[in-house]
């Protein structure tokens, strides 16, 4: 199996000021937005996506989580589109990742005709 570029499409430091500097450690800051993406793509419902994260190697693999990790509660997912929608904050998942595959070299600015 092939290694996975380092960092994957984000990175927690990417989304450390939507949440507190103090109180409990919790799930890795970057894994809500690559749950949320896989939900997206593959139709799930927030308990549906958690489960998968629990339960499937392939989402594992994807959120480089331990197979014996126990995942999260779904309400985790609902929290984490929450504050997506505060100060703006909705489109930078999304710049995150353009900017990461533009840096790769997979993607490249559009031209206008």
């Amino acid at each position: 199996m092939g290694e996975r570029p380092p960092g994957g499409l984000w990175r927690d430091e990417d989304f450390a000021d939507w949440y507190p500097r103090d109180g409990r450690p919790g799930l890795a800051r970057a894994q809500p937005a690559t749950v949320c993406l896989l939900q997206f793509l593959l139709g799930l419902s927030d308990r549906q996506a958690a489960e998968a994260v629990r339960c499937r190697i392939d989402f594992k693999y994807a959120l480089a989580m331990e197979l014996d990790d126990p995942g999260f509660h779904h309400s985790v997912l609902a929290d984490f589109r929450k504050r997506c929608t505060g100060d703006g904050r909705a489109d930078r998942p999304l710049d995150l990742v353009l900017a990461r595959l533009k840096d790769a070299g997979l993607v490249r600015e559009g031209t206008s005709s």
